[in-house]
């Protein structure tokens, strides 16, 4: 399966960009977010996350690896939640991802397989039920990719976002939970090039979203880009959300 959303373009100014990543600095229209610090791994070292939801019960929880460095690193200073990643796609398109049914988790991006399971085990407890999805994007795809044999019968699914070339060797039907590939066409930055994508879908048939659209800013690679969807945030979480509706068994694409 792949779709292919052309929102339309609209056009964004240098000023108008700081005046977003200064409103973006702070999520806006959750109902709740708060700092997590009850995962701890086997060895007993604590995975903090931060938790975003409307409802007590989602049906759905994303758990949220960011790009860069792929640190969040959740903490409270002087009374207040701090983290670190805002203006990353993921973490700055939490407000059109949750709502009744969708919660997120964001967290440092890591292939390791205890701290995953950490998270997991701690949403299994706080919210029993909910199916999760594991969301990277860019170098965030590094873990996304590394962690995708182990959550195979662990999660529900992964989505890859803008990701890095290795996603073209990306075989998805070597696993059990359901699997997304989503990029920008005009994505120019060297290391998450829109044809590995394309091909992923292609020669495997991998489930693909393809984005248009938008207003590029900055670095090739930076958040503000085409890379990041830029402009475009909503209507890339709403073809991810209801990819993730859809469920049900992934369909059988050729190459």
């Amino acid at each position: 399966m792949m779709l292919r959303i052309c929102p339309a373009r609209l056009p964004v100014t240098r000023a108008a960009l700081a005046a977003l990543s200064a409103l973006l600095a702070c999520p806006v229209g959750m109902a709740s977010e708060e700092l997590v610090a009850s995962a701890s791994t086997g060895s007993g070292d604590t995975v903090a996350y931060v938790l975003n939801y409307e409802r007590q019960s989602p049906r759905y929880v994303l758990i949220l690896f960011p790009g860069g460095a792929g640190a969040v690193d959740p903490h409270v200073e002087e009374g207040a939640l701090v983290y670190s990643g805002k203006n990353n796609f993921l973490l700055r398109s939490r407000e059109f991802i949750v709502d009744e049914e969708f919660a997120t988790v964001s967290a440092n991006a890591s292939p390791r397989k205890e701290r995953i399971q950490a998270i997991i085990d701690d949403l299994g407890r706080r919210f029993p039920g909910a199916e999760l999805y594991l969301v990277g994007t860019s170098n965030g795809t590094e873990a996304t990719i590394a962690l995708a044999d182990y959550l195979s019968d662990r999660i529900a699914g992964e989505i890859h976002t803008s990701s890095l070339a290795r996603i073209a060797a990306f075989d998805a039907r070597r696993y059990k939970n359901r699997h997304l590939v989503v990029h920008h066409k005009d994505d120019t930055c060297k290391s998450t090039p829109f044809q590995a994508a394309e091909y992923s879908h292609k020669h495997y048939g991998n489930d693909f979203i393809v984005m248009e659209g938008g207003t590029s800013l900055g670095n090739a690679c930076g958040p503000f880009a085409h890379h990041g969807y830029n402009g475009i945030e909503r209507e890339t979480v709403d073809a991810i959300k209801e990819w993730v509706k859809r469920g049900g068994q992934r369909d059988s694409i050729g190459p």
